[in-house]
């Protein structure tokens, strides 16, 4: 391959290889030709091209050819172009009509086609007879040249513009006719080939425009999607260029312009009579019976859309009302609704054409306006039909055919108004609250609409207004129930509101606060009330009966919370609906009429759609009990299910339709159970099921759908499902008509009837068979689907046998679906039987049939078997057959006669390929040279073959896989082979073979990224994000966003070169002539020039653009991530391109109308700029569009934008120090201008983050907030350069107080409040504000919110669901409980002003810097008026979180009416909200009892009176009376203990096991409050009392340890234990001193006080001073690991003594200054036992850290060390007559090893002497008795000292000076 790549044909290479590769070669060449050609020009080369023409070239080498040698002419000498021009002509005109001279023909038409597309008129002094040679054969050439043909003319009129005006007319008359050509390929041609002509001749949308929508009529008859897409195109274009012609062709002539009437009456004839004309009415008209064609009514629906696409944005905005009314006369027009079912598809069609444009053309502010004329119409329609129902006595027809035909009006307008409020969410709420629209009493008054369809569509309107607007929710549910009881008496109004209710309560799952839990009390009183009263009265029975199980089922979306107090009464209403027992059901098949049937068969219905919904929506709930329960009226149903057909017989065929819905229901409620639940009616089951299937009591055709989607995905291209992929999803699906009974129950036993299914199949004729066997296929799919996925097998040889016999036959069958449906079955069978035997037994069937079979539908049918097989029994099972598949598949795939076989079998090798993986590694070679051989021959009209062809070649990639990144001779071969697969499926014009190269060249870019060359994938993949195709965007996207995780940086460079070169139109050679519904009308616009519209912003400025326009989610999701990927790797290095890109897209929401341009003057381009709206600037387009300006960004974009900013930030914090410092930045920013930092942009972040937090979007509001909260957490402590003292943010305040009003206000949503209160306590705590007058306004917030907490349960109107309320509170207690914890922290800093370091995490110091300036108690003077009451508050709220945390088994502990904050119903959602504020709260009570509390008694009086009702029920409970008791003031001990208990018990509780994912300022704020709060001599006389206590705390802070790595946490940890320790100390002191002044006399000795007793033995788990002193090993091992021997004599541990860290330094300090406390809470025997450990870690710590330092500074363990020496060798306590020796003993040796550290080693750091003197020293002061006598040790302190004095550091010897005069 590697030879082709030179300028000229390498022709001695081309004659060497095989002729099976020359096309291959060639076509490398041309494609290496097209990158190099614009700089050459040789003669020879010219000769070489032009030869190429006639030998034969393929289609994709034709078109590269072509265009190859139009780029050589164009820009070198145009001399010879003339020669080259006569030749083609010559070829075209020649008689040779042979198919093998046909690829030369090809070839010179295509050639001429690009020459004037390229040059244009320059060559226009030939164009006349060109044109004739083209059209002269155009009349006899096949379909293949055909389609060529008005392809090339097509490029001839967009080169020639409005030169060739003499040959239009010529044009146009050949092509019309052959719009109705039977080659589907030809009929695209003609039409892209007419649609460019439009452009310039005029009478077409003149003179002749009627003809032209006659004739597109007609063209869409039988049309597949190709055509529907390209006519449509046509038709809508024209339409919109004779109502706004464009200005230069107008100029020349003077047009009569057509009229909106005109137009909309034409496209309307289409819609409604289809391709029969006008006057042809003579006689075909008359039978009216002629219904559209629905290929005709969906292609008219399309150009519908194109038109007004076409038109653009502002167009349709100015003209919406006309175009409505239009619309909406389209479906209400009789001969759009003659059947339930041709209505149901023109209803579908109108809707389609509403979204399409109303949902993407227009932007927020117009959609409102949109939404407003909607109503109008529905109210203009509505009072019509009151008109006609009030007006009864009349009796006239027409009025009742009104009412009819305004039902479809209905539905279309609701449905439109229901998606525009829903997708405008939130920033809808206009519509709702000016009264002026009415948009609520209009939808609610369709409620009583006559028709059920219309009262359907008003409940979903309903519901999308509740979604989008949660507040409304719970208004609207008592409206609706007040209307339903006063209007009892109407059926339309019992069946429409309660259609509504359901409607809501189904829509709640979406809002996550909620409603109240009283409506669900309200709905079930309202149901049972309704069910209840049905009997009465006969006329609303029906109704009454259908109302009240409907509210019962939706009541069951609810979730189990709302349910379970309703199951019983639930259980008890579905038992008594159906007969008990067998008698009663024959007495009631004796007694009642038609109608009570009726009645009973929908209530019946009913109850069982509400049992359905129960086991759907709350599986929690069933338990065997309640299964059981449910299993009696099922099984009732069962029973009843069989007498049913009788009952038919004897009232009349209208109770069919009720009889149908028993049994749809029932099959639904049994698919959900698990089948073990009934068993025991298996047989009657399967009797009904098979009854259903072979359509035995149904005289209709009724098939299943589920057919397709039970055959595998990947066989969509077989079937054209694919168009369900499409944007035209919703009317494309029209044609697969029938409506369902969806019955399939995954049952074994199915199986057995496969005979009887045969038998069916036999006497079963014609289209009756089809049905029959379609629903049999879907019956035997699920069940051996079933069996696959429980690993069950398929029974007895005969069941086998039977099952063969029914699935070969219809691999036979004509219809593809079945076909593929065997194929699926026989797969499935391989799976399930699992033996090669019958593997073997079924491959070789195929291979025969195959090797023999010459029709379409055997060789088809068995070729995709050989697939299935493969695809479910996976390349180990078949291996053996593998090769016989293989070498048939290729063979059939050479099968060009038939395009219908090739596709199938490529189909079937694609599944083989990608089932085999490396085992058919041998086979890659072959398949690869067919597939490219294909690819090259294959017309490229037989779109689906190559579709398959691309996905062999995927598969093939993957086969592959990694090797493909190798350098040997065959795998370079093979890649380049897949690299220029990938080249011919990207040029294809389909859409579908576009997508497969995408996701092949993603592959390849994953296997080998160096071979893939993204310079010219990026621009091609930038430009399909433009395609009208979905599937096409998707891969483009998805492509991208793989691209993007590794290349971000190349992806985005080469993006922007398209950008650069647009001014280049031709330069990307994909022609968009295709449309799109909400594509916008920029690209329609723009379709001459590809649509590209990547301007200086880039890719990631298209991608956002894309998101205001993308509805499917998948696409959506891969936009944020490929953005998400982008910005993580080039945000920080270009920060204000993307801060610009965020605010640009936030920038639309402070004013929707205004289109200021924005960024203008910022580059030299702002005047062009100016011109247009801001909104354009992301999608810039050609000149001709400045009129039509895309919509700003919607809501959910700018959601995305302020979550964007919020990763900005955190990736700026990540990268460097000067994002954080002004001062930093400022220098850098000097030093090199291009350097940018974050805190230069601050007021940008800050004016952002304001914008979204003051929306109308709530979504928005939240995202705004957290950025705030971002951006006052990061900047707080960032210091102002030139005011010293003073920091950025101060000159914000305004704009932060500005941005938390709002959230404060009644009417905020209970989850923004929350939020705002933890904006409020981060900025009060920040310290950022230093006055008190500018604290106050955002203080007085949290202020106005505390009164809201105080007010209680009951009292403000509920909205929302009770923790909503409970969330709002908690987070009000939460952000106040931090400002007191910082307040506290700032006063006692300023107590103690020489500052003492108070332990806490380092953030927080940094954070207050500005103390300094504060007076003292700033801060705590705006909390302290509060704290009664805020007190009081927290401590409730506390106690709520304990009983929470209980474990499940103590629920019944729980006070039954809730706790001071959350409700017995929703302890589920409470609970989550609790846990997200119980620590700060806990910090602050600790501080608070701390610093006054312990003497605080709460007067229970005073509590009750503060709290409402439920709480000082509450209350009681806590203090264990029971409720009715009146509560006993406690006295103050009783009541502090509780307050203790409450507090260590919630710490325990949580520090015993923190989730890994609990943020780390819970522990810590746990740990502080345990610090503090042991701080009060109370609390540790709580502590001490209870040894056991302690002891616990102890072990629960060692595990903590053991799982929390941070030092900050193990600061804090010995920080406790320190209190611990004392607290101890003091009580054992306090019992000492008590013993000696009661005593003296006594024999006790109080010494002997303390662990360890008499004996000296501590008990573990018992004793304090053993659980401390794990503790404390632990630390220390773990930052000293050479102190444990087990650890140093570890293979792992290394030897290196590494330095401490200063953090290490104090925790270790601290460690041993508790250590050397220890000592103090033995008995004199305890302390022997503890002695020699803590001496011996104490003296190695000395030895360890005593390292001589540069400043002469003793490190912190060193002199806790010293201290602890010091400490211990004073104990009082020691020195008793047992204890002396020993004591003694142990004395001189801690001496002897000190003595022995000190001796200096060239080994060893150098010690510093003067820590080890200062220990001797110690030693000799305090313990002098023991050691005077020990000559050794005596010798050796005599010699330290020597050695110090001669020391030649003045350091050392001036303080040895010292210390010997001391000892003197």
């Amino acid at each position: 391959m590697e030879l082709a790549h030179s300028l000229l044909l390498n022709e001695e290479a081309l004659a060497q290889i095989t002729e099976a590769k020359r096309p291959v070669f060639i076509f490398e060449w041309l494609r290496f030709l097209d990158k190099v050609l614009v700089a050459a020009n040789k003669m020879s080369l010219v000769e070489q091209l032009t030869g190429l023409i006639s030998s034969s070239p393929g289609p994709p080498t034709r078109k590269l050819l072509a265009k190859n040698l139009a780029a050589l002419y164009s820009i070198g000498d145009t001399f010879t172009v003339f020669q080259t021009l006569d030749k083609c002509n010559d070829i075209i005109k020649s008689k040779d009509d042979t198919a093998a001279y046909l690829p030369t023909k090809l070839a010179a038409v295509a050639c001429v086609g690009a020459f004037y597309e390229k040059m244009g008129r320059m060559l226009g002094s030939a164009f006349p007879e060109t044109v004739n040679n083209l059209l002269k054969s155009l009349k006899s050439a096949e379909s293949q040249g055909r389609s060529e043909i008005l392809m090339s003319l097509q490029k001839v009129l967009n080169g020639l513009g409005g030169a060739a005006a003499s040959c239009h007319r010529d044009i146009y008359k050949n092509a019309r006719s052959l719009l109705t050509d039977r080659s589907m390929a030809v009929r695209c041609a003609v039409a892209k080939c007419l649609l460019e002509l439009q452009n310039e001749a005029v009478f077409m949308w003149t003179a002749e425009l009627e003809n032209v929508a006659t004739l597109c009529f007609k063209a869409l008859e039988n049309s597949n999607y190709g055509v529907r897409v390209a006519v449509s195109k046509l038709l809508g274009t024209v339409m919109a260029t004779a109502l706004m012609p464009k200005q230069a062709t107008v100029m020349r002539q003077n047009v009569k312009r057509a009229t909106l009437e005109e137009v909309l009456e034409l496209m309307a004839t289409g819609f409604l009579r289809g391709g029969s004309g006008f006057l042809k009415s003579g006689g075909e008209m008359l039978k009216v019976g002629g219904s559209v064609n629905r290929e005709v009514r969906v292609g008219v629906t399309q150009a519908y859309v194109v038109f007004v696409t076409t038109l653009g944005g502002q167009w349709l905005e100015r003209n919406f009302a006309t175009f409505l009314s239009h619309v909406l006369d389209l479906v209400s027009h009789p001969r759009a609704t003659q059947t339930h079912v041709e209505a149901v598809y023109s209803r579908r069609c109108v809707s389609f054409i509403l979204r399409a444009t109303v949902g993407s053309l227009l932007g927020e502010k117009a959609q409102i306006a949109a939404a407003k004329d909607i109503c109008q119409a529905i109210g203009k329609q509505m009072k019509a039909v009151e008109a006609v129902v009030n007006d009864a006595n009349s009796e006239n027809k027409a009025g009742a055919a009104d009412v009819a035909a305004s039902q479809h009006v209905m539905v279309c307008a609701l449905q439109e108004l229901g998606s525009l409020v829903q997708s405008l969410n939130a920033t809808a709420s206009p519509l709702i609250q000016e009264p002026s629209i009415g948009l609520l009493e209009t939808v609610t008054s369709v409620l009583l609409h006559p028709s059920m369809a219309a009262r359907l569509a008003a409940a979903w309107c309903l519901r999308c207004v509740a979604v989008a607007l949660p507040f409304q929710l719970t208004p609207f549910l008592d409206r609706c129930a007040e209307r339903l009881n006063n209007l009892k008496t109407s059926p339309e109004a019992v069946s429409g509101y309660s259609f509504a209710m359901a409607a809501l309560l189904g829509g709640v799952h979406q809002c996550p606060l909620g409603i109240p839990h009283a409506k669900g009390k309200m709905v079930v009183s309202i149901a049972e009330d309704l069910l209840r009263t049905a009997a009465q009265n006969s006329r609303l029975s029906l109704q009454r009966t259908q109302a009240g199980w409907l509210l019962l089922g939706a009541l069951m979306t609810l979730g189990p919370s709302v349910v379970r107090y309703h199951l019983p009464k639930m259980l008890l209403l579905w038992r008594n609906v159906f007969p008990r027992s067998l008698k009663e059901l024959e007495a009631e098949k004796a007694r009642g009429d038609s109608f009570t049937w009726q009645v009973t068969l929908e209530g019946r219905a009913g109850a069982l759609c509400a049992m359905r919904s129960f086991v759907a929506h709350c599986p929690e709930l069933l338990t065997e009990d309640v299964i059981r329960k449910l299993m009696t009226p099922i099984e009732c149903a069962m029973t009843m299910m069989s007498h049913i057909p009788s009952v038919i017989k004897a009232h009349g065929a209208h109770l069919k339709a009720s009889a149908a819905m028993v049994r749809l229901r029932l099959y639904d409620i049994l698919a959900l159970l698990p089948p073990k639940t009934y068993e025991g009616s298996f047989n009657a089951l399967l009797r009904e099921l098979v009854a259903e299937f072979t359509l035995t009591d149904n005289s209709a055709n009724t098939t299943t759908s589920l057919l397709r989607s039970l055959c595998h995905y990947d066989d969509s291209v077989l079937l054209g499902s694919w168009l369900q992929e499409t944007d035209h999803k919703s009317i494309e699906d029209q044609r697969s008509a029938n409506f369902f009974k969806e019955t399939i129950l995954k049952i074994s036993l199915v199986l057995q009837m496969l005979d009887h299914f045969a038998e069916c199949v036999k006497q079963a004729k014609g289209v009756r068979q089809q049905a029959v066997q379609l629903n049999i296929f879907t019956a035997v799919l699920s069940a051996l689907k079933g069996l696959a996925e429980n690993k069950s097998t398929l029974g007895p040889e005969e069941v086998r046998k039977s099952a063969l016999t029914l699935v070969m036959g219809a691999l036979d069958n004509p219809n593809p679906i079945l076909r593929c449906a065997a194929g699926e079955a026989l797969g499935r069978m391989a799976q399930v039987v699992g033996e090669a035997t019958f593997i073997a037994r079924m491959a070789q069937y195929s291979f025969d049939k195959l090797k023999s079979a010459r029709d379409v539908v055997s060789r088809t049918g068995h070729s995709l078997a050989l697939g299935c097989l493969h695809r479910y029994v996976g390349g180990i099972g078949s291996g053996q057959h593998l090769k016989t598949s293989v070498s048939i598949l290729l063979a059939l795939a050479q099968d060009g006669t038939s395009p219908e076989v090739q596709t199938w079998s490529l189909h079937s090798l694609a599944l083989i390929v990608d089932s085999s993986g490396p085992m058919y590694r041998g086979y890659v070679e072959p398949t690869l040279s067919l597939v490219l051989t294909l690819l090259l021959t294959v017309p490229p009209s037989h779109t689906e073959v190559h579709q398959c062809l691309g996905r062999c070649l995927g598969a093939i990639i993957t086969t592959v896989g990694p090797e493909l990144q190798g350098n040997g001779a065959t795998i370079s071969t093979i890649r380049s082979s897949c690299l220029v697969g990938c080249a011919i499926t990207q040029d294809h014009s389909d859409s579908l073979v576009q997508a497969a190269a995408i996701s092949c060249l993603q592959q390849l870019h994953m296997f080998a990224p160096r071979h893939v060359n993204l310079s010219s994938l990026v621009p091609s993949l930038c430009v399909h994000l433009c395609s009208s195709h979905l599937l096409l965007r998707r891969a483009a996207v998805a492509c991208l966003r793989q691209l993007a995780q590794r290349e971000a940086a190349e992806v985005c460079e080469y993006a922007m070169s398209l950008a650069k070169n647009a001014g280049d139109k031709e330069n990307s050679g994909i022609n968009i002539n295709t449309f799109t519904p909400g594509a916008g009308s920029r690209r329609d616009g723009h379709s001459r020039h590809q649509g590209v519209n990547i301007t200086e912003t880039g890719l990631e400025g298209v991608l956002f653009g894309m998101l205001d326009r993308e509805t499917d989610r998948k696409l959506c999701s891969d936009i944020h991530d490929t953005l998400g990927h982008m910005l993580s790797s080039l945000a920080v290095e270009n920060l204000s391109h993307w801060l610009m890109l965020c605010k640009d897209v936030l920038a639309a929401s402070s004013d929707m109308s205004t289109a200021a341009p924005l960024g203008g003057g910022k580059d030299e381009e702002s005047e062009k700029k100016d011109e247009m709206d801001d909104d354009t600037m992301f999608t810039t387009l050609g000149e001709e569009d400045k009129t039509k300006p895309s919509v700003a960004p919607r809501w959910a974009t700018r959601v995305f934008a302020a979550d964007c900013l919020c990763r900005v930030i955190m990736l700026c914090e990540n990268a460097n120090k000067a994002h954080f410092d002004l001062a930093l930045a400022r220098s850098a920013r000097l030093k090199n201008p291009k350097n940018d930092f974050l805190v230069l942009h601050l007021s940008d972040l800050i004016r952002m983050a304001f914008m979204a937090a003051t929306d109308h979007s709530n979504q928005l509001r939240m995202a705004g907030l957290q950025a705030l909260e971002d951006i006052i957490k990061k900047f707080a402590s960032v210091p102002e350069p030139e005011f010293p003292g003073h920091v950025i943010l101060e000159q914000y305040q305004a704009n932060v107080g500005a941005a938390l009003r709002p959230a404060f206000s009644q009417d905020t949503p209970s989850d923004i409040t929350a939020k705002a209160c933890q904006v409020c306590s981060a900025w009060i705590g920040s310290g950022v504000v230093s006055d008190l007058n500018d604290l106050r306004r955002v203080h007085n917030l949290l202020v106005s919110s505390l009164d809201k907490v105080q007010a209680g349960k009951g009292s403000s109107s509920q909205l929302y669901r009770e923790s909503a309320t409970t969330m709002e509170k908690l987070a009000v207690l939460k952000a106040w409980a931090e400002v007191y914890v910082v307040a506290m922290k700032i006063k006692k800093e300023a107590e103690a002003k020489p500052k003492r370091v108070l332990k806490s995490t380092e953030e927080d110091e940094d954070d207050f810097g500005t103390v300094d300036e504060l007076p003292p108690d700033s801060l705590i003077t705006l909390v302290q008026p509060e704290l009664p009451s805020l007190s009081r508050l927290w401590l409730a709220a506390l106690k709520d979180y304990a009983l929470l945390t209980l474990p499940a088994e103590f629920a019944t502990q729980l006070p039954p009416d809730g706790g001071a904050f959350y409700t017995p119903e929703t302890i589920d959602t409470a609970r989550l909200h609790y846990r997200n504020s119980w620590a700060p709260i806990l910090h602050a009570v600790a501080l608070w009892l701390n610093s006054t509390g312990f003497n605080v008694s709460e007067s229970t009086e005073e509590t009750a009176a503060a709290m409402p009702n439920s709480q000082k029920r509450a209350t009681s409970i806590m203090l264990n009376q029971a409720p009715g008791t009146p509560p006993t003031t406690k006295s103050l001990p009783e009541l502090n203990k509780d307050r203790m208990h409450l507090i260590l018990g919630v710490s325990i509780q949580f520090l015993c096991s923190p989730r890994p994912e609990e943020p780390v300022e819970h522990v810590t704020s746990c740990l502080q409050a345990l610090h503090t709060l042991l701080d009060s001599p109370c609390a540790r006389i709580h502590i001490a009392e209870d040894q056991l206590l302690g002891v616990e705390l102890l072990s629960v802070l060692h595990r903590l340890l053991l799982t929390w790595d941070p030092t900050s946490v193990q600061l804090l940890v010995t920080g406790v234990v320190q209190q611990i320790v004392r607290a101890a100390q003091d009580y054992l002191q306090e019992k000492r001193n008590s013993l000696n002044e009661d005593d003296i006399g006594e024999k006790e000795n109080p010494l002997a006080l303390g662990e360890g007793g008499e004996s000296g033995g501590l008990v573990p788990g018992k004793s304090l001073v053993f659980a401390a002193m794990e503790l404390l090993m632990f630390i220390l091992v773990r930052h000293m690991p050479h102190l444990s021997s087990k650890v140093s004599d570890s293979p792992s541990h290394i030897a290196a003594k590494s330095h401490l860290s200063e953090e290490s330094a104090r925790l270790v300090a601290a460690t041993v200054t508790i250590l050397s406390d220890l000592p103090s809470l033995c008995s004199p025997a305890g302390c022997m036992t503890v002695l020699p450990t803590i001496l011996f870690l104490i003296t190695r710590v000395l030895k360890e850290t005593a390292v001589k330092s540069a400043d002469n500074q003793v490190p912190p363990p060193v002199s806790a060390a010293l201290q602890g020496i010091k400490t211990i060798v004073t104990l009082p306590t020691v020195k008793t007559d047992e204890t002396q020796n020993q004591w003694a003993s142990l004395i001189r040796s801690t001496l002897a090893s000190v003595l022995e550290y000190s001796q200096p080693e060239a080994s060893k750091p150098v010690l510093d002497e003067v820590s080890v003197l200062t220990a001797i020293t110690l030693f000799l002061w305090s313990a002098s008795t023991e050691i005077i006598g020990v000559q050794s040790l005596q010798n050796g302190c005599i010699n330290r000292f020597r050695n110090a004095l001669n020391s030649s550091d003045p350091w050392v010897s001036y303080t040895n000076q010292q210390v010997r005069t001391k000892n003197k």
